[in-house]
């Protein structure tokens, strides 16, 4: 079986009794980073085989790692960091496993995405997470244009040398809007700014980031959506915008509705409109 080993972000406390146990029993630990990882089993008194598994190597070290879990060995998986599997190629082994009829299961803990969103102060009823974004500045700046509308939370990871311009990226592409920035999650040092994403641009021109982040970013309030798309329609009468829409294939019935939907107003009032006419 594949154990996929959630583990610390940040304060050694906060890993669970299971994934000390699972450490300690299976044959053969993946590891993203091994110097990263030894410094966690030492800590924890275990002596364990280690494999690098991580974005470079995962094709070759992938197939490997299937074939000892064929074998029958049990192994581990972890990440720098939190839970594997998330913006790690940690995906891509359990896709293995899936594949070649091998079983996985996930011993949980914690998720720096999860925690920077829960501290950040901003809604997190619904949310969405997004990972690190393209390093190409035109890719990335096209998925900003992309989630302009998003009206859910929307969660980033950033290193620090890009996080400038990415903020200045995310400011030119949806204008001002609440943010909070994480950084040294659950340690000493642990610090979260909260402000407006003009301020939080300003700030990290002037000044060099240290660390990795958590960028949670407010989504697009629905009211001004729904300002948005009445404007679309300022200049069309409700007759061309129902025309507009039995034009794609939709029934007179079904585009009176869309259009009162689109205009925020009542559908009779829509039909009325057409029917005089």
């Amino acid at each position: 079986m594949l154990y996929l080993v959630a583990t610390p972000i940040g304060n050694l406390q906060d890993i669970t009794l299971r994934a000390i146990n699972t450490l300690k029993e299976v044959e053969l630990i993946a590891a993203e980073d091994t110097r990263q990882t030894i410094k966690l089993l030492n800590h924890f008194e275990i002596k364990k085989p280690l494999i690098s598994y991580y974005e470079h190597n995962k094709i070759v070290k992938g197939n490997y790692l299937i074939e000892q879990l064929l074998q029958g060995k049990d192994i581990a998986l972890v990440s720098d960091a939190g839970t594997p599997g998330i913006s790690d190629p940690g995906e891509d082994l359990v896709r293995l496993c899936i594949e070649n009829g091998v079983k996985v299961t996930m011993i949980p803990g914690p998720v720096a995405a999860v925690t920077g969103m829960v501290i950040s102060g901003l809604p997190t009823g619904r949310f969405v997470f997004e990972g690190f974004l393209p390093m190409n500045k035109r890719t990335r700046q096209e998925r900003l244009r992309q989630l302009k509308d998003e009206t859910r939370t929307i969660i980033f990871y950033e290193a620090p040398h890009k996080l400038p311009y990415t903020l200045k990226d995310m400011y030119n592409a949806w204008g001002d809007r609440r943010i909070a920035l994480a950084r040294e999650l659950t340690k000493r040092y642990e610090e979260v700014i909260r402000c407006n994403l003009s301020e939080a641009a300003d700030r990290y021109q002037a000044e060099a980031p240290k660390g990795e982040f958590v960028v949670v970013v407010e989504g697009q309030d629905q009211k001004v959506l729904m300002e948005q798309e009445k404007d679309k329609f300022a200049d069309m009468s409700i007759e061309e915008h129902v025309e507009k829409y039995t034009g794609e294939g939709l029934s007179k019935k079904e585009a009176i509705k869309k259009v009162a939907e689109d205009r925020g107003v009542n559908k009779r009032d829509v039909y009325n409109s057409v029917m005089k006419k």
